[in-house]
């Protein structure tokens, strides 16, 4: 069984080479990047009760990024003194991420591998899931082996986009469409996963929900924040039982 959906790697596989030009196909990550970041360190901070003042406060932890694509969630977090491995199914994103971190001076690990293909049982104190679960082809697969990879009390970040009428107006009609952010065809509506759905999913493998916060976008400020507001992009976070 696999979680590997090859029509939608073949997709990301042909835009690796511009993962690092913030005008180009990408744009959407590196503006939502800034958000993402903070709000993994804080939590993070907050969880494992380390110390906030510290230059390199994450240098505890073991950070496993599933779907690293270019490493834009990776090298931040190297920087904050995680030990980080970053896995994607497509070879291609994992030729990019690792010449940018070489150039970069940075030691990350990046493996072409998907979640149940590693054999890395419960050794990551966190685990990323960040705009990938409406990609996979299996979900229930994919939150399996990703609950099997983290630690007992580790906790494991999954954000993705809602499935209602209003995401679907939003993160395709106006994302895709209107606005051109994304490729046509970068989203799948039937691929989307309420909050309630993601967690009943998660549950049964072991995790149990810490919090679920939304994350909205400022076009007037081009700029995203996290929100209340869950009913388009959302970050659940969960606990390993």
């Amino acid at each position: 069984m696999s979680t590997i959906d090859k029509i939608e790697v073949e997709k990301f596989s042909k835009l690796a080479k511009d993962w690092w030009n913030p005008e180009g196909k990408f744009r959407p990550l590196h503006l939502f990047n800034p958000v993402r970041i903070k709000f993994i360190k804080e939590k993070l901070i907050y969880h494992f009760k380390l110390n906030s003042l510290n230059q390199k406060p994450l240098e505890k932890l073991k950070i496993l990024d599933i779907g690293s694509g270019g490493g834009l969630l990776c090298e931040p977090l190297n920087r904050l003194g995680a030990s980080v491995t970053g896995i994607d199914a497509s070879d291609k994103n994992i030729e990019v991420a690792k010449l940018h971190a070489k150039e970069m001076n940075l030691n990350i690990k990046y493996i072409h591998s998907s979640p149940e293909n590693i054999n890395l049982k419960n050794e990551f104190d966190v685990i990323l899931c960040m705009e990938v679960v409406e990609h996979v082809s299996d979900v229930n697969l994919f939150i399996e082996k990703c609950s099997r990879l983290v630690k007992k009390n580790g906790i494991i970040f999954i954000s993705t986009i809602n499935k209602n009428l209003k995401s679907y107006a939003f993160a395709i009609l106006g994302a895709e469409y209107i606005l051109r952010w994304l490729p046509i065809g970068t989203h799948d509506w039937n691929k989307f996963l309420t909050p309630k759905d993601l967690e009943n999913i998660a549950n049964t493998n072991s995790l149990r929900l810490d919090e679920t916060v939304g994350v909205k976008y400022n076009v007037l400020f081009k700029k995203w924040s996290i929100s209340a507001d869950a009913s388009v992009n959302y970050i659940s976070t969960f606990l390993k039982n």
